[in-house]
């Protein structure tokens, strides 16, 4: 059983297209399309319940308003009952027929195929594609998963590796990573790439500052998330080392005669640095607590088992 997640925000005139094109390049497979409208303001929500008529293997969620692609994908995954599950966007970028070249890889062993739009940007060398190869050379780098394009959507999990990930804000290109973290083995394949004929991308250059904002994030959950006093206690030490070396300089000064205490800065960086030195500290005392707070109270391990011989539930 495969499910296909597809995540849509105003495109009604590639539906039927696309729904159409999943349908021939599925028919030799068990399959459920599972289309989540995010809240789109044009008529996709209507062109999606006409390709629900009839067709049981059509599952459609409505968003109230527009909360994200990653939300969309999110909802997707809760709701799939496939063994196997692909998620593919809905411009039409993504050639429904790679899907099968995806799942005769998974079979292969792998718990995750990623694709890999390695024709993008042609022509558009130092606009997009060189930013791009940057961008996901420094995930790949950060994350140690290494893949050549984070940002396609087309992608195919089995289930069991991606059930326990949880994807907040705009997290949805690093399920790879996600799922390495679970145990899974990931590796990606070429696919296909068509530029849009309808619609507008909802992508731009803007969004570097979020995908740095987010791959700080991912690894701190990666290295610190069961430790954070290692991390906020790391800075808090710096903090301190930088204090000693104002002061230091602050006293030399002064004993040498070069300057006096009010003629440099020094001393009110040592004391700036020991308050910060104190409260990084003091954060990774509380983001201790609260680590512990969310693993106990919900009876959650900060480990994860893969396989029990002989040992009761």
């Amino acid at each position: 059983m495969i499910s296909i997640v597809i995540p849509i925000y105003n495109e009604s005139k590639n539906i039927s297209v696309l729904f159409s094109l999943l349908h021939e390049s599925l028919i030799n497979y068990s399959y459920e399309i599972i289309a989540v409208n995010d809240g789109s303001v044009d008529s996709s929500w209507e062109e999606l319940k006409k390709t629900a008529i009839d067709n049981s293997c059509v599952k459609l969620i409505n968003f109230k308003r527009n909360f994200g692609q990653t939300a969309a994908i999110n909802a997707g995954i809760q709701f799939a009952k496939g063994d196997i599950i692909v998620l593919i966007d809905s411009d039409l970028e993504n050639d429904p027929n790679d899907i099968k070249n995806l799942l005769n890889v998974l079979e292969k062993g792998y718990d995750v195929v990623s694709g890999w739009r390695k024709d993008r940007w042609e022509g558009k060398f130092l606009s997009r594609k060189l930013p791009s190869i940057i961008a996901n050379k420094l995930i790949s780098k950060i994350s140690g998963v290494h893949l050549h394009d984070y940002g396609c959507t087309l992608k195919a999990y089995r289930k069991d590796i991606i059930k326990d990930v949880r994807l907040y804000g705009q997290m949805h290109r690093f399920i790879p990573v996600f799922c390495n973290w679970q145990g899974g083995k990931v590796t990606e394949i070429p696919v296909s790439y068509k530029p849009r004929i309808y619609g507008k991308s909802n992508y731009g250059l803007f969004r570097i500052y979020k995908v740095i904002l987010d791959l700080i994030l991912i690894k701190f959950l990666d290295k610190f998330m069961h430790r954070p006093i290692h991390f906020f206690g790391g800075a808090g030490i710096l903090s301190f080392i930088v204090m000693f070396a104002c002061a230091a300089f602050a006293v030399y000064f002064k004993i040498t005669g070069q300057k006096d205490f009010i003629q440099t800065p020094l001393p009110t960086l040592s004391a700036m640095f020991f308050i910060v030195g104190i409260l990084m500290i003091l954060l990774g005392v509380i983001a201790e607590m609260i680590m512990r707070t969310y693993f106990e109270s919900q009876n959650k391990f900060p480990f994860t088992i893969k396989e029990k011989i002989n040992i009761d539930n």
